[in-house]
């Protein structure tokens, strides 16, 4: 793997009074900006690129709320929603929360009984549990979510798939999945990393469960419930079902982000536990043409990278394809970034990298 440059990206004071920018999940490119995204709030962040085709800083952050945009499934609307996946198609603009339970951490300064007794502790949180879709307008030459936009003489509107209809429901039957739903997304339990989307397929990768070295991506096909234009449903496949499961033979690893590269998945893959590398980027040939649950390995999955990976940090959580067409380069955001992507004008280190 070559590190052609490292791109920065400088994010407001409110973003980084709620370390959203070390703790990024997610990141999309969309022409002039970059939608980005941090674990700990219920937010999607807009950067701006100094050049669209050659970035090499992303400023004039804005920030969206969720919340005053789709009905969020929380009592308190900044509850964080965990996002973990953006995907930029057609006139939308898709994030997916975790979906996953946490389980308490032991802290330095905790002694005695109260340890174990936090390790024990399972929680989960509402607004994880969410798919939104957003529609993007143009504002002020710039692409931005809207409530609503008009595209062809038909009005788009931004809606949630959340509450009842919310995919742990959706999942609490199936043979594989199922038993992983009560299990803190940390120790291998369900937790949903990356989002993809092709026309009307949406492509979930989940970080775990990983089965005997298999990973996980689901198949929806989402639609607005026409009785109330702010929901989505799942359209049901041929057999009935509402979901598809493709397994990946990714070494073991889990799926910490997707990113389509034409009608190829190029997939970003690390530990589903809470550890250090390694991390990859497979290229699943013709995803997008699957037309059947698919078990995916040999000439359909190649290794196309090794990533860098830190000792307790520099964890690769979001790719993005940028450039033009004749040299389309991968921009990889962390998680957890080391002090020297900490630079000290405020900007976070991001890494651009040739695709082979």
């Amino acid at each position: 793997m070559t590190v052609e440059r490292t791109v920065r990206l400088y994010l407001g004071e409110r973003s980084r009074a709620a370390t959203t920018h070390t703790n990024l999940s997610a990141v999309r490119a969309d022409g002039p900006v970059l939608w980005v995204a941090g674990d700990e709030t219920a937010t999607v962040e807009r950067l701006v690129a100094d050049d669209e085709h050659e970035p090499r800083r992303y400023t004039d952050e804005t920030s969206f709320r969720l919340a005053d945009l789709v009905p969020l499934p929380g009592a308190d609307e900044d509850e964080e929603a965990d996002i973990e996946g953006l995907a930029r198609s057609g006139p939308f603009l898709w994030a997916v929360g975790s979906h996953s339970l946490r389980r308490k951490q032991i802290k330095p300064h905790h002694a005695g009984v109260k340890p174990l007794k936090r390790l024990a502790r399972v929680e989960g949180q509402d607004n994880r549990q969410v798919l939104v879709r957003l529609p993007i307008g143009e504002v002020d030459g710039l692409p931005t979510p809207v409530p609503c936009v008009a595209d062809g003489g038909q009005k788009l509107h931004a809606a949630i798939l959340s509450g009842e209809d919310n995919l742990r429901n959706l999942l609490r039957d199936d043979p594989h999945l199922a038993p992983f739903l009560a299990i803190p997304g940390k120790d291998n339990g369900l937790d949903i990393e990356g989002i993809a989307v092709h026309g009307d397929r949406v492509y979930l990768g989940l970080r775990g469960p990983v089965l005997r070295g298999w990973a996980f991506v689901l198949e929806l096909r989402p639609y607005t419930d026409p009785a109330d234009p702010a929901r989505l449903r799942l359209r049901e496949f041929d057999d009935g079902a509402r979901y598809r499961k493709h397994v990946l033979a990714l070494d073991g690893l889990g799926i910490r982000d997707m990113c389509p590269s034409g009608e190829d998945l190029l997939v970003l893959a690390g530990p589903s536990m809470d550890l250090d590398g390694p991390v990859r980027v497979y290229r699943w040939h013709h995803a997008a043409h699957a037309a059947a649950p698919q078990v995916v390995r040999g000439d359909d999955l190649r290794r196309e990278l090794d990533l860098p990976f830190g000792d307790g940090d520099d964890h690769a959580e979001g790719i993005a394809i940028v450039g033009p067409p004749q040299r389309r380069r991968l921009l990889v955001v962390y998680d957890s970034p080391a002090p020297r992507r900490l630079a000290e004008d405020g900007a976070v280190l991001a890494d651009l990298v040739e695709l082979p």
